[in-house]
């Protein structure tokens, strides 16, 4: 989804486009049209994929296999408390719901079809069916949080997506004083672990306990002038820690909220192209020298993951010596 608004309603990523008043991105748009394609763009994304389940399910080599879509989700705290929690399950439905609804229950959330009106697409019948339950894991990419800001009512003549969610993205609150969560000076986003936590609790209970995988989560950073230098390239202690709260966050999830988690892959292993950043936001455990021959180099955050995982490895393995024996 994020991808999607950005590409197709904000013109930030691939392919760029947009309406020429959207601010910031509009005048560099060579083309486009906020506030349609990025919904029908989406609603296509949404046939396909109750298509290709459809047939996945039917293909006999393909039995024990699983499912499902990856959303790209941040978590949001309500900026003010008076009417917060509608605020935060508004801009939830735009941002996930917009494509786990259609997929668990079969339609778009009824506050899209409010806000939205004639330029949402609407699913046939067979559709509806086809998209029911059509994952088998709710798949999660998380980062970060913001604090959720109801806007003022929007300008219908220059729809986009942001402005038919009502809600603006704030990583702190508006006067400055509280901020969502730390964040270092190189860092792309704030770290907010707790918003992991909130965030599959929240699936749990609005999506009847399906399967959890967190398909992304890291820790993004942008050393400038340093970025070859590594003393400091190597020593990402930020990156570990990100981990580590994240991980702490995921077991109070699963030991104390009983949410249905299963799966958890880091973003990444190495450091690669990084959509509109390019070469220069770091997410890997593994640094990359893109001017020498993209020699790997380990990073303390591997270090860590590497005992931290070591338990695991040996109980695996003794488990499988075990069942040879047998």
């Amino acid at each position: 989804m994020g991808t999607n608004r950005s590409g197709y309603d904000v013109g930030k990523k691939a392919p760029g486009r947009c309406s020429p008043y959207i601010k910031d991105f509009g005048h560099l748009c060579q083309d486009g049209r906020s506030g349609f394609e990025a919904y029908v763009v989406s609603h296509n994304l949404l046939v396909s994929h109750a298509e290709a389940v459809d047939a996945f399910r039917k293909c006999e080599k393909c039995k024990g296999g699983k499912i499902g879509i990856a959303h790209s989700p941040a978590w949001f705290e309500p900026e003010d408390v008076e009417g917060g929690q509608r605020t935060v399950d508004r801009v939830l439905d735009f941002i996930m719901g917009w494509h786990l609804d259609p997929t668990t229950y079969g339609d778009y959330p009824q506050s899209m079809k409010d806000a939205v009106g004639a330029r949402l697409p609407k699913f046939t019948k067979a559709q509806k069916a086809k998209l029911k339950g059509s994952a088998d894991f709710v798949g999660i990419n998380y980062y970060s949080s913001f604090y959720a800001k109801a806007s003022e009512k929007p300008d219908y003549r220059q729809p986009s997506w942001a402005t038919d969610s009502l809600v603006e993205f704030e990583p702190k609150t508006v006067d400055g004083s509280v901020k969502i969560g730390s964040q270092p000076s190189t860092a792309k986003m704030a770290v907010y672990a707790a918003g992991l936590r909130k965030l599959v609790k929240y699936i749990k209970d609005r999506y009847g306990n399906p399967e959890i995988i967190i398909t992304e989560n890291g820790y993004g950073e942008d050393l400038g002038e340093k970025d070859t230098d590594h003393s400091v390239a190597l020593n990402d202690h930020n990156r570990k820690y990100y981990h580590q709260r994240h991980l702490l966050a995921l077991h109070q999830a699963i030991c104390e909220d009983k949410v249905n988690v299963t799966s958890y892959f880091v973003w990444s292993l190495m450091d690669n192209f990084e959509w509109q950043d390019g070469y220069t936001a770091r997410f890997g455990l593994y640094y990359i020298d893109f001017q020498n021959n993209l020699t790997r180099m380990e990073k303390e955050s591997a270090k860590w993951f590497s005992e931290f995982l070591k338990p695991g490895l040996k109980q695996k393995s003794s488990k499988s010596t075990f069942s040879e024996e047998l």
